[in-house]
């Protein structure tokens, strides 16, 4: 392989290895990311499920129009939370499995491209072997025309 060649081709695997590197921690953040927002999403409807219980039981004992207006409000509004925080989760959980595929593309083109690399060095050392073979049967040949020449 020649030695422009081999830089190029040199140079093309560092910048793949690089951007594998920046998918790699493209797919870390996009994964703690999701990991937070689902957790989020589950404390806000674990305390929607809490709420919920706690005024099942004040309603158990009687309370005025006020509170229960008070409480739908406020329990519409944890509602809306938990839903955005739902498509929040489900967003980030999007943007995980696109960081995944990215990093897969990457690490199939760094594999690519030192296959690639691998092929053109055993191409260069056939083609190395085959010139030294050629070189030794010349040599032996004139050695041999000149042994003639001289018996």
């Amino acid at each position: 392989m020649s030695a422009p060649a081999k830089d190029t081709l040199g140079l093309l695997l560092e910048r793949a290895e690089n951007e594998r590197d920046a998918a790699a921690q493209a797919l870390h953040a996009a994964s703690t990311q999701a990991q937070a927002a689902r957790a989020q999403h589950g404390e806000l409807a674990g305390y929607r499920q809490d709420y919920q219980q706690r005024w099942t039981q004040t309603f158990s004992q009687a309370a005025t129009m006020d509170i229960v207006g008070c409480y739908q409000s406020f329990g519409r509004r944890i509602d809306q939370a938990v839903d955005t925080q739902g498509h929040v989760a489900s967003h980030a959980d999007q943007r995980q499995v696109r960081a995944r595929e990215a990093l897969g593309q990457a690490e199939m083109r760094v594999a690519a491209l030192r296959q690639l690399i691998a092929r053109r060095q055993a191409e260069a050392a056939k083609a190395a072997q085959r010139s030294e073979q050629r070189a030794t049967d010349e040599f032996a040949a004139r050695a041999h025309l000149r042994r003639m020449a001289h018996a």
